[in-house]
Order: C-alpha cells, then sequence, then structure tokens
C-alpha cells in the first residue's frame, strides 16, 4: 500500500496515499466540522464546512473532495477558517426554516449541531427563502423544502447507493431545489418507500408519514382489541434512541414497553419470520422439483418488491408468493388468533412496529388484506415508538424483561436473524436442507451467507444436488445482481434480496446516527451483532422446531402450502410504471 507523510496541526501522520484530507485528519483524532459529507455515500464539498488551510495555496480547501499529498502540511483550526466556517454555516441558515423546538429532528439534528459548536447564535444574514413546499401525498415518506439544505445527501442515496432516481437537483444558485421530476409528488415518482433518504438527511427535510396519532386513537377506542407484534430488527436498535449503546439487545424491555402503552396482545413477528421459512421453504422445494421458475427470489422487503415490480418487472415470476412475516402475522390475528379469542376481526386493529418505512407503503397494497380488512392497520417505525415510549412517561432502560404472548409469540433463531442482510437465507438453508436431506445439521451457522459484502454468493449441497444463492442488500446491489443474471453471466437457484443496505438493522425507520458516528461505526454490522447473538442464545434455532408453528399448522391451516396457508399467507405483484 503506498503511503504519504505529512503534518496536521503540527501532528506528523502517515496514511494511505488515496486517503482525502478530512480522511487523514479523522486518521489522526482531529475533528474537522462537516454537513453535506457523508461516508461513503456523499462527498463533494457543497457546504464548504470543511475547509483546511493548506500550506502554497492560495484559498481555503474543502478537506473532504482534496486528496492528501507528500509533504502537505495542513492547518484546521485557525482564526480564519473558524471565520469562514460560521460565515458559510450562517449562509445556510438564511434560507433555512429555523422552527427548530417543533422539528422532527430537534436535538438530533446536524445543523443545529453545528450551529452550537461553532458558536452561531445569531442571523447575519436575512432575505429571501425558498417557497416552503411539504410533500405528504406518499405513504411512507414526507419531504419538507423549507428545510432543505441542498447537501445533496439524499439524491446520492437515491441515485448512487440505491439506483433509483427518484428525487434529483433541478435549477440553479438560489433557485436550486431538491425533489422529483416535473415537480411531481415522491408518489407519483418510482420511489420505492424505502427511506434511506430520511437516513441520509441531515436535517428535518425528509421524514417518515406519522402514524402515532392513530395508534393512540385506537389503543383509546374502547371498542378495539389492539394488537401489536415489532420486527426482528427493533430489538437490535429500540435501545438506542434511550441512549443504549449500538448493537444491544432490547427484547424484554420492548415488550414490556408495549404492554405498558396499552396494548391487549403483544406477539413477534420473529413467529411469522419462521412461519415464512415453512412456505418459502417449501415452494423453493417445490420449484426445484417439480421445474418452476428459478431462481426464486425471496418476497420479505417491500422496498424490494416495488423496486422490482418497477425496474424489473420481468423477475415478477422469479418473487415468493409468500407475503411479508408481518403481513403474514396480521392476517393470522384476524383469522387464527380471533376465531380462537372468539373476537370479531372487525374489532381486532393490528400495529407493526418496523424497522422499514416501506412497510407503511406495504400495509395499504389492496392484494394484502381479507373480507375487506386490511392484515395490518398501522404501521409504526422505530423511531415512533420510541416517542410513544417517552410521551408516555415509560423508563424504558429500567424495565424488566418481560415475554411476548403465547400463541404467536414464539420463535427461534433463525427467524430474528431475518433482521440482517443474509439472515432469510441462512433461516431457509437451515430448514430446507434438513427437509431434503433428511439428516440433522451439526452446525446451522451458514457463515458463507452472512456479513456486509454488496453481493455475496455460495453453494449448498442438498443430497447430491448443488444449490447455488446469493444475497444481495441495497437495491443498488440487487440491480447488479439481476443485470448479471439477465446477461447470462450469472445462474443461481435461491436469491435473497433486502431493499435497504445491511438489511433491516438499517432499514429507513431505524434510529437515525450522525455522519460523525457514520465516520467510525457500521451500523450494519453493530446492529446485527444483537440479532446473531439472540440467535446464539435460542435453545431452538431452526424454523421447522417452532412448536407454536406446528400447532397452527395442526389445527388451523392444514398441510404447509396448501389451500388455506395459501389464501391467508402468500400473494401476488404487479408491474408498475415509473412516472
Amino acid at each position: 500500500m503506498n503511503t504519504v507523510n505529512m503534518t496536521i496541526d503540527g501532528i506528523k501522520v502517515t496514511v494511505p496515499a488515496d486517503y482525502t484530507i478530512l480522511e487523514a485528519a479523522r486518521e489522526a483524532r482531529i475533528n474537522i466540522p462537516t454537513l453535506c459529507y457523508l461516508k461513503d455515500v456523499n462527498q463533494i464539498g457543497a457546504c464548504r464546512l470543511c475547509l483546511v488551510e493548506i500550506k502554497g495555496a492560495r484559498a481555503l480547501q474543502a478537506s473532504c473532495v482534496s486528496p492528501v499529498g507528500e509533504g502537505m502540511e495542513i492547518k484546521t483550526n485557525t482564526e480564519k477558517l473558524r471565520l469562514a466556517r460560521k460565515q458559510n454555516l450562517e449562509l445556510i441558515l438564511s434560507n433555512h426554516n429555523r422552527e427548530c423546538t417543533s422539528c422532527i429532528r430537534s436535538a438530533n439534528c446536524e445543523l443545529q449541531t453545528l450551529c452550537n459548536e461553532l458558536g452561531v447564535k445569531e442571523y447575519s444574514y436575512e432575505g429571501s427563502k425558498t417557497e416552503s413546499n411539504v410533500d405528504d401525498l406518499s405513504a411512507s415518506i414526507v419531504r419538507d423544502n423549507s428545510k432543505c439544505i441542498l447537501c445533496r445527501r439524499c439524491v446520492a442515496t437515491c441515485n448512487e447507493i440505491q439506483n433509483i432516481g427518484a428525487i434529483g437537483v433541478s435549477m440553479r444558485g438560489f433557485k436550486t431545489t431538491v425533489g422529483c421530476i416535473y415537480n411531481k409528488s415522491l408518489a407519483d415518482s418510482p420511489c420505492i418507500n424505502c427511506g434511506q433518504c430520511i437516513l441520509a438527511c441531515p436535517v428535518g427535510a425528509l421524514h417518515e408519514k406519522d402514524s402515532i396519532k392513530d395508534v393512540w386513537a385506537a389503543l383509546n377506542d374502547p371498542t378495539k382489541h389492539v394488537v401489536v407484534q415489532p420486527a426482528p430488527a427493533v430489538r437490535a436498535t429500540l435501545g438506542e434512541e434511550f441512549g443504549l449503546p449500538m448493537g444491544t439487545s432490547v427484547t424484554g424491555k420492548l415488550v414490556a414497553s408495549l404492554k405498558r402503552l396499552g396494548f391487549d396482545k403483544v406477539f413477534d413477528t420473529d413467529f411469522a419470520a419462521d412461519l415464512t421459512i415453512m412456505e418459502e421453504g417449501t415452494e423453493l422445494i417445490g420449484r426445484l422439483t417439480k421445474g418452476g421458475v428459478l431462481p426464486m427470489i425471496t418476497s420479505c422487503s417491500p422496498g424490494w418488491i416495488k423496486f422490482c415490480e418497477t425496474f424489473y418487472p420481468d423477475f415478477i415470476p422469479n418473487l415468493s408468493s409468500c407475503k411479508s412475516p408481518h403481513e403474514m402475522l396480521g392476517a393470522l390475528i384476524k383469522s387464527y388468533y380471533a376465531e380462537k379469542s372468539e373476537i370479531d376481526p372487525a374489532n381486532i386493529y393490528t400495529v407493526s412496529i418496523m424497522p422499514c418505512t416501506a412497510k407503511k407503503y406495504e400495509s395499504q397494497r389492496e392484494e394484502l388484506g381479507d373480507d375487506g380488512m386490511q392484515d395490518v392497520d398501522a404501521v409504526l417505525t422505530v423511531r415512533e415508538l420510541a416517542k410513544m415510549i417517552k410521551s408516555a412517561g415509560i423508563d424504558f432502560v429500567r424495565l424488566p424483561d418481560e415475554n411476548f404472548d403465547n400463541l404467536l409469540g414464539e420463535s427461534t433463531g433463525a427467524g430474528v436473524i431475518f433482521g440482517a442482510t443474509g439472515g432469510v437465507m441462512e433461516a431457509a438453508l437451515r430448514t430446507v436442507y434438513e427437509v431434503v436431506t433428511g439428516k440433522t445439521l451439526e452446525n446451522v451457522d451458514f457463515n458463507v451467507v452472512r456479513g456486509i459484502e454488496g453481493v455475496k454468493e455460495a453453494e449448498v449441497d442438498l443430497n447430491g444436488t448443488k444449490v447455488r444463492v446469493a444475497v444481495a442488500h441495497g437495491t443498488g446491489n440487487a440491480s447488479k445482481l439481476l443485470d448479471m443474471i439477465k446477461n447470462g453471466e450469472k445462474s443461481y437457484e435461491f436469491i435473497e434480496v433486502m431493499g435497504c443496505p445491511g438489511g433491516c438493522v438499517t432499514g429507513g425507520g431505524t434510529p437515525i446516527i450522525s455522519a460523525n458516528v457514520h465516520a467510525y461505526i457500521n451500523p450494519k454490522i453493530e446492529r446485527a451483532k444483537a440479532l446473531y447473538g439472540e440467535d446464539m442464545g435460542k435453545t431452538k434455532r431452526k424454523s421447522h422446531d417452532n412448536t407454536e408453528v406446528k400447532k397452527l399448522y395442526e389445527d388451523y391451516l392444514g398441510d404447509i402450502g396448501g389451500h388455506k396457508a395459501h389464501h391467508l399467507l402468500h400473494t401476488h405483484y404487479v408491474k408498475r410504471n415509473k412516472y
């Protein structure tokens, strides 16, 4: 590896030759303020807050886009730099909606933090402001351009990481705006509702569509029996909203908090993840043995499903017909649970706690309901649940651990790893291997499909039949994989795709972390550790060992993949236009 020697604020450092000055400074534990920069996503030098002085240079340089050089002498903390950064920050504020106390990102806003750090207490530049425009027509995401600071982090995420291009930059100078083509709403764009733009946004210009009021109303309605289910990734992320370290598993406290909020029953989406493996695994075996459409591709991620329907409709026949786990559980709550409890399904209100904004859109799909009722009535993100817990005065960190309710609350280790990229694939392989071979796995860990590499490949031997599998996370990586299949470069039998980079643990509804934290900590890795830790601690680690799932088939569904199971647990997909 080629390296260069340089000096930053009098500190001699040796760094790789392909580093930027910003990266070199961070290597030396020197913090340079940034706003438009987001590691591995956006490096454009637009905000001019990361300015540094380079000896011999005639002007200040943006450190995020300036390459290092042998013998460079850099200064990051001079009076000239402090004044320039403060002035640039004040110019950004001059065209910003400064209603901070009522902003959804108050106390978690990178712009607000920088104002405090750089001592911006007054507004030196008052004048014209961009006309406010709030786009709230999407089922999942709200855009407020009065808060937009034109950092373009959302644009880079949507275009470069997710390969969607629902939003972009138009006009120039003061008239520059970020939005959809022809000023259309997100609802009329190819947006897949993944919410990765929300995670990228440093301010409150993007946020999820609020469902808190609807859930409180249901909880306060004596005629409603309100049932809640949290997704696997929720237990690996919720703790961050209460100051716990990233990667802390809070399953027991999560259940306790939901019961204290007043939900009548607390079931577990992990149960439905195990159920998904039973249905999806059977579907895969059927396609392998009866000549079905291959490769079969997972259908757990609604963002991925909409992406496929919009950009790769030729692959719709490849999608598993299984509903996503929370939709399966919603359907069972309004059928199996309602029958067992002798409750009219019309009086049951189902709430899903999801790490995903696309689930809000998914819950409204006409295909995901029965008898005029949607399987899931409301979807809350992890952030929304945290707000409810805080507003209820619940001391989350000190809560005792409590257990999910019986009937639809048991889960195995295979169910919990659904929240990490590769988890659905691994869970499926644990069951399919034992069903096909009739042998018990000595080691259930399929490490070959774990990790955060964009596309992972493996080959599994099922009694002499070689099954080629692949895992992709983020729709940008999914595009690369599907293009290789279309071009005949690759061939597989089974593929897992998650719409969000890293899988559900970094879904659009998870806690938002700053660019500074992103620079040093990878949430894809840290949050996944919590799920794999829970998997390791489970007595049962294979979906087909779930006792409650077995009982469900015996008492209610009948055959796996049978008529009743197919009616309640499976769906279909539609080709969509990009605009």
